[in-house]
């Protein structure tokens, strides 16, 4: 049972850090945040773009491994060792979070060198102007061919823009033929906005039994009562987990092709203010 807290005043003196979990090892691509993009490894490219988000008091990178360290201190970016065992970036990045002043926690994954700025700044602003939502991230329109791939994973919301069920599964399912007409399958944005205490609470508690199932970590929320705000963006930016998608960024890399880049102007559901 999820209980109601009391309304918190907004405030702009919340400081916000983006944090980019960078772990050395990768079933897929080993090494994966110093992959060569466009003459810059990856997580150089990550990096840059948090720097151009407004609000963002901090950008770190958070790694396990010495060479991601040293590579990130010579483009002059931050970055702190963490333990190699951390099992996720959520693990990851409390961890280190416990040693930070207070404040809020943006999770940048470190494979997504084309996210929007602006996009992320939406969620700096919402954590700062709503200081009651434990947890905030993105979704977009899911494309025809995402709908039915497990990789892309798909979420429901409720009428005030809240997460009720993150799957690997086509959901909504249309029982019947425009059931959903009015309101597009939605894709899920692995960027998360954390209030302080949620991040430290949510790495504390095991791993649940729909978390599981669906081997995601945010169902993990969810099951223990913590609310998940949903913010609408444009598109998706493709993120690199083979050697195809590398492949690609770099195309879309050369090419400044805009379209490649997640985010846009906001596309709030039902008419709700984001």
């Amino acid at each position: 049972m999820h209980l109601s807290k009391p309304p918190v005043a907004p405030s702009q003196a919340v400081t916000v850090t983006a944090a980019i979990p960078a772990r050395w090892g990768s079933t897929r691509l080993p090494g994966k945040p110093l992959r060569s993009l466009a003459g810059r490894p990856m997580i150089e490219h990550v990096y840059r773009r948090a720097r151009e988000t407004p609000g963002l008091e901090r950008v770190v990178v958070l790694t396990d491994h010495e060479e991601i360290l040293r590579t990130v201190q010579a483009f002059g970016g931050e970055a702190e060792m963490t333990p190699e065992d951390c099992a996720s970036g959520t693990d990851r990045i409390a961890w280190a979070a416990r040693r930070w002043p207070e404040g809020a926690v943006v999770n940048l994954q470190g494979d997504e060198p084309l996210i929007d700025p602006r996009a992320v700044g939406r969620l700096v602003e919402h954590l700062r102007q709503h200081p009651q939502d434990d947890l905030v991230t993105l979704a977009a329109p899911a494309q025809d061919h995402e709908i039915d791939d497990p990789n892309a994973v798909k979420v429901v919301l409720d009428r005030q823009g809240y997460a009720l069920y993150f799957s690997r599964a086509a959901i909504p399912y249309a029982r019947t033929d425009g059931g959903i007409a009015d309101r597009a399958v939605l894709k899920h944005i692995g960027i998360y906005g954390y209030q302080r205490p949620a991040l430290l609470q949510l790495a504390s508690l095991e791993p649940t039994p729909l978390e599981r199932s669906e081997k995601l970590e945010q169902l993990r929320a969810l099951e223990n009562g913590l609310r998940i705000r949903v913010l609408l963006v444009e598109r998706a930016a493709p993120g690199v987990d083979t050697e195809g998608d590398l492949e690609r960024v770099e195309r879309l890399l050369a090419a400044n092709d805009p379209s490649a880049v997640a985010g846009g102007p906001p596309t709030p559901p039902n008419g709700q203010e984001a």
